[in-house]
């Protein structure tokens, strides 16, 4: 049976009669195809390579290995042609968030990022950089080095994608700020009131000095990469006209007080010959701003949420679409998707990327689903606009609790859809998991990905950016849990999760890490089962099914049995977290289970 090599390309077609296994392999450059195309042929007559550039040629020789993999390579002739949609197809990791990779791990995205064609790798930055002057920031985060840098650099150059430096540089540096000595530096030095909730100190006041620091940050790690593009981010800087800056925004306008502070970030790397990326928020509300991106800077339009659940959330008037509004959300802006702000962006003719989520965060088990909408939208509209670059996004809120695997579909899926849309859209992820990542003889794992993916869903309670399982174990009274899944669904759901683990047992991934994906999988899967008995517990003291009632209300007895069952739990978090990641930053993400703890506890002595 012939082969359809992955990603898949948009032109393939085969004849009777390939080539030996041993026959060379005539390669040439051709100017006139598309930048990364090529053109493979196989047949009795031997292997033809044209290809325009580097990465053309890498590209060909990998999906030649695939093909040759097959069984029936020499009695099948192939003839591909293939190039991108997307020039550039990069990958952010959060590595602040609690969870920084060891370099093995490190390695292992590189493998993946290099079979699914991305062109970019960024690990987005807060305090985990060991900055030569601010050891007091990152000294308990098991930050990453210049020799770290250096050596990923070096690798990921040697699989065809570039490292690019990410540092944020305006909004979420509540890491610094925590400290007495940068205290100085806050928007909000008492920090401000979001969603009901005080929050630390989290964005920088938009002055001169806090500029040139922010500068600097970049600076170290920039040094340390060969790449001459970096991503500043300077998003979400929620506190910004609510404190030192109030008088300067009252004259002037939130976005003219944003913008101008940004484009002082950009200016030093721009005059460098530096290509800047920062993410597009402000034009939601600003689209006024547009004309004065500078040349060389490219706004990222995120996000992180697919256009079928915003239609179910938002055009319902739900009370998670209320909440979402009292946090200050533009929901008429999310519920147009990329769409408003990609036409914005190309119609004034100011280069743009999309960035599309993974949707593997605040779910523990992924959201499948919504990160394939998600990432579909964020094609069509980049091509429909000409965007430049589709960056997939993995973030890693409340402590980055999910696996690295519950990520790996997604990266396969976005990568194959940046580098051809039409060709991969009805991709078999799993299909692709159990083949080429995972190795699985069996075909159990990519499935069991996919499955629990879905488990968001089964649960009848639509989320934005979420998924019931996380907000049972991570409660957060800015966005609380709108409604408990019904008796029926938290059933179907139970029995979706002893079949996983089942099939994990019987699973036979052959990948380096498949041994420790079955094992992470597996205390994913127990986390889970623990969420539905926390809102089964929750179910029990109350006769209407739509309500939530408070943690402390569940029954005493019951307390005190979900109450044994943490520290088990978390001995196994804090194993499987120090096969994958460095230890600093672990005791900060365990503590995000403290909450549901406390509830608990006050819930066994009630």
């Amino acid at each position: 049976m012939p082969v359809t090599p992955f990603p898949a390309p948009r032109s393939l077609t085969t004849t009777p009669g390939g080539a030996a296994l041993d026959a060379p392999v005539h390669v040439t450059a051709d100017p006139d195809l598309p930048p990364q195309g090529y053109r493979l042929r196989t047949g009795p007559e031997g292997v033809t390579v044209d290809h325009r550039d580097a990465l053309g040629l890498r590209y060909a020789l990998g999906t030649l290995d695939q093909l040759r993999a097959g069984h029936d390579y020499t009695a099948t002739g192939y003839d591909i042609s293939d190039h991108p949609d997307f020039p550039v197809r990069g990958f952010l990791l959060d590595i602040s968030r609690d969870r920084v990779p060891t370099r093995r791990t490190l390695a292992r995205w590189i493998e993946i990022l290099a079979l699914a064609r991305f062109t970019q790798l960024e690990l987005y930055g807060e305090h985990t950089y060991a900055f030569r002057d601010h050891r007091d920031v990152w000294q308990d985060a098991s930050p990453l080095t210049a020799d770290d840098l250096r050596w990923l650099d070096a690798r990921c150059a040697a699989a065809g994608i570039e490292l690019v430096a990410n540092q944020n540089t305006f909004g979420h540096m509540e890491r610094f700020l925590r400290h007495p000595r940068h205290a100085h530096r806050a928007e909000n030095p008492e920090g401000f009131e979001r969603g009901g909730a005080h929050r630390p100190p989290s964005t920088l006041q938009p002055t001169d000095d806090n500029a040139a620091f922010a500068t600097a940050l970049v600076a170290e790690a920039a040094r340390e990469v060969r790449s001459r593009r970096l991503n500043i981010g300077a998003d979400e800087p929620f506190e910004l006209g609510r404190g030192r800056s109030a008088e300067r925004v009252a004259e002037q306008g939130v976005g003219e007080v944003y913008f101008s502070f940004v484009t002082r970030l950009m200016a030093p790397w721009l005059e460098a010959g530096y290509t800047v990326e920062f993410w597009a928020d402000v034009f939601a509300g600003h689209p006024e701003l547009m004309d004065r991106v500078p040349p060389g800077a490219v706004p990222v339009v995120w996000q992180y949420d697919g256009p079928r659940l915003l239609s179910e959330v938002i055009d319902g008037d739900t009370p998670e679409a209320r909440t979402w509004q009292r946090l200050g959300a533009d929901l008429d802006n999310l519920r147009e998707g990329f769409r408003s702000r990609g036409k914005l962006l190309s119609e004034a003719g100011v280069p743009f990327w999309v960035a599309p989520g993974a949707s593997n965060w605040n779910s523990l088990l992924g959201r499948i689903d919504n990160a394939v909408d998600n990432m579909l939208d964020a094609a069509e509209t980049g091509r429909e606009n000409a965007a430049q670059g589709f960056l997939l996004t993995s973030w890693g809120d409340h402590g980055h609790w999910d696996a690295p695997s519950v990520a790996y579909g997604p990266v396969v899926f976005g990568g194959a859809v940046s580098w051809s849309l039409e060709a991969n859209r009805d991709l078999d992820i799993a299909a692709v998991l159990d083949d080429h990542v995972l190795l699985d003889e069996a075909r159990l794992t990519g499935g069991v990905l996919m499955r629990l993916g879905r488990v968001h869903r089964d649960l009848g309670v639509p989320l934005l950016n979420g998924s019931p399982i996380a907000r049972a174990l991570f409660p957060d009274p800015a966005v609380p849990l709108p409604a408990l899944p019904a008796p029926e669904a938290l059933d179907r759901v139970a029995v979706t999760l002893a079949a996983c683990r089942d099939d994990l047992a019987a699973a036979d991934p052959a990948a380096a890490d498949g041994d420790l994906v079955r094992r992470e999988l597996h205390h994913a899967v127990a986390l889970a089962q623990f969420a539905l008995d926390v809102l089964r517990a929750r179910a029990a003291v109350t006769a209407d099914a739509g309500s939530v009632p408070d943690a402390d209300a569940i029954d005493p007895a019951t307390a005190r049995r979900l109450l044994r069952r943490i520290e088990p739990l978390l001995a196994e978090q804090r194993a499987c977290w120090l096969l994958r990641s460095r230890p600093g930053g672990l005791d900060d993400s365990v503590r995000e289970l403290d909450r549901l703890r406390h509830q608990l506890t006050a819930a066994a002595h009630a």
